[in-house]
């Protein structure tokens, strides 16, 4: 297939890509996209294979990230057409690492089944990238898809980029069976499949622990107006009040503005000696930098955010003016200085806030060793970008990083995805979006590491780095 023929299926596999994760659960959907994919690869020329690559890309990323565009027209003001070419840029942009990889790919590796493999790893080393440099947005990448099926038994050995590679191997399996190698085609398909047979009980129980799980559902563009702030914050001590569980948790900046410039009183009236709660503000000062945190109300404890989002939380050089153009507030913030968790009622609680739960080898530490989490607290406020998609999306996230260390994740969100995930990432209780109330559910804690964790923790991502070039350089001596 050449031409606009092959242009067209690129950019429909891409958006068939998107419709493999949240909120459908259709993970086998995944690896079909990737095989349509693929399949244009086995004999193109790589111009052509760098084309199909950043044409399914954007159908992918557009389609999957078409959300980002409510932020920035309805709250950020920023003209509807303008918007979306920024979401269009943004997705050829990060498109551009596929098309890079598969096009150099072509060129280096002779068509026929050897360029078929060589597609593996270089899959991997695409998503790598996009999920390491330049501070790394590795939103939907293509191994969140399968937080559920046999794909995901893999999960606590080599985590969501192991499963990447993974489903790209089943993918190329599925366009050499189609072309009758069944001798290559099954050792591609098999060992993927082989998830659900391997041990999955690396961590032990802690003990429960009741977790109230507050959710305002306050819109976003009455959460910063100053003219609601009092109302805002009767409605969230309403909700502290109401709250029945061992542990309070309060989502990300649900007190929109620095802690020292709240009323002493009206910190004491959020505050409950008899039940600890984790309150989400900001700490620091003009001169030092404000940080996003979540607070221990009445105890020493705090957690400053690690991983700021490009943007919303830090300008990148240049972009000053887009940033300002979007009036985000505390748009330039500084980083959080500890990974350490919080020891409260017989646990150890790991935050998380918003989208640190996409990088799980910057929060490895905290999942093992003595003094690791027990469990994980993403607390996040999605309202910038309504509810469709969004939500269940990064719900996505947090079911992997349970999967990956075994441990169970409870999420407090503004208007939301406020849900408990089990350390075998199945969502056990849930709010509905866009309902003001309190989630009230028990977690289980875990201790011990998973193989994926211990040997994340030891080395990073660079085992995967260097198995991927080694396969491309293997299966190039490979090639005829």
């Amino acid at each position: 297939m050449k031409g606009a023929r092959a242009a067209a299926l690129a950019v429909v596999a891409g958006l068939l890509h998107t419709a493999a994760f949240a909120p459908t659960g259709a993970w086998w959907l995944q690896p079909i996209a990737l095989a349509l994919l693929f399949g244009l690869l086995e004999t193109a020329t790589p111009r052509a294979a760098a084309r199909a690559g950043a044409l399914f890309g954007f159908g992918w990323l557009a389609s999957g990230l078409w959300w980002l565009h409510i932020s920035m027209h309805q709250f950020g003001g920023i003209p509807w057409l303008l918007a979306a070419l920024a979401v269009g840029l943004l997705a050829t942009f990060l498109s551009s690492y596929y098309a890079l990889a598969l096009g150099l790919t072509a060129r280096w590796v002779a068509p026929g089944r050897w360029r078929l493999l060589a597609l593996v790893p270089a899959w991997l080393l695409a998503e790598l990238a996009r999920a390491s440099w330049f501070s790394g947005f590795p939103w939907i990448a293509s191994g969140y898809a399968h937080t559920v099926g046999p794909l995901a038994g893999w999960a606590p050995w080599v985590g969501v980029y192991g499963i990447t590679a993974l489903a790209a191997l089943a993918a190329t399996g599925l366009v050499l069976l189609k072309r009758r190698a069944i001798a290559w085609a099954a050792p591609a398909l098999i060992v993927p499949l082989a998830g659900g047979l391997l041990g999955h009980d690396f961590t032990l129980s802690t003990g429960t622990l009741a977790v109230s799980l507050v959710q305002p559902s306050i819109p976003q563009d009455q959460k910063f107006d100053p003219a609601r702030f009092a109302t805002n914050l009767d409605t969230l001590a309403g909700l502290i009040d109401s709250a029945r569980g061992q542990v309070v948790i309060t989502p990300e900046s649900v007190v929109p503005l620095p802690l020292a410039e709240l009323d002493p009183a009206t910190l004491e009236r959020l505050s409950r000696p008899e039940r600890p709660a984790l309150l989400g503000s900001f700490l620091g000062n003009a001169d030092d930098g404000f940080v996003n945190s979540v607070v221990a109300l009445g105890g020493d404890y705090h957690y400053g955010k690690r991983h700021l989002l490009p943007f919303g939380e830090f300008i990148p050089p240049g972009f000053g003016w887009f940033v300002k153009a979007m009036n985000i507030p505390l748009d330039d913030q500084a980083r959080g200085d500890h990974q350490r968790a919080w020891a409260v009622a017989g646990q150890r609680l790991r935050p998380l806030i918003c989208y640190e739960d996409l990088f799980g080898e910057d929060i490895v530490q905290s999942a093992v060793g003595a003094d690791a989490a027990t469990v994980f607290v993403n607390v996040s406020n999605l309202a910038w970008f309504g509810t469709v998609m969004i939500q269940d999306q990064h719900l996505q996230f947090s079911q992997m990083r349970a999967l990956e260390f075994q441990r169970p994740v409870v999420r407090s969100t503004n208007t939301g995805a406020t849900a408990v995930v089990d350390h075998q990432g199945r969502v056990t209780a849930r709010l509905p979006p866009l309902v003001r109330g309190t989630l009230e559910a028990e977690v289980e804690g875990r201790s011990g590491s998973t193989p994926y964790a211990r040997w994340l923790a030891a080395c990073g991502l660079w085992p995967l780095w260097g198995l991927a070039l080694l396969a491309l350089v293997g299966l190039k001596k490979a090639a005829p």
